[in-house]
């Protein structure tokens, strides 16, 4: 069976090969989403203002094998920047990609960075 979520790993910023640049910042709302695609990859990038950081994962819900974690609301979860799934408000660490409220895997999540007003993800292939 050929799950489509096979196709993301997380990829930690010490194993970055590639910076992918995906949009300017001006692209992606303040404390909100917006998907970009690398490849064959859907990524859900992520201006979390509040903490004045970036997180990049996956945006495919492992559960309902749909492309939505980008439209998903962040926020906080015991002190964890999360995302929220739109359609069954399962919630991950933007972090680490572990899910907070459940027993589903955990979804990649890719090193993000701004230079000169544009935002890069990391990937290492």
């Amino acid at each position: 069976m050929n799950i489509l979520s096979d196709k993301y790993t997380t990829v930690k910023p010490e194993d970055v090969t590639i910076w992918f640049k995906a949009a300017p910042v001006t692209a992606f709302p303040k404390d909100g989403g917006a998907c970009v695609k690398y490849k064959d990859l859907q990524i859900a990038v992520f201006n979390f203002k509040r903490l004045n950081t970036w997180y990049a994962c996956q945006n495919l819900s492992p559960e309902k094998q749909e492309m939505v974690l980008s439209r998903g609301m962040i926020g906080d979860h015991k002190g964890i920047p999360m995302v929220a799934c739109p359609l069954h408000k399962k919630i991950f660490s933007l972090e680490n990609g572990e899910n907070l409220n459940g027993d589903l895997e955990a979804i990649a999540t890719y090193p993000v960075k701004i230079e000169n007003d544009f935002v890069y993800v990391g990937f290492s292939e």
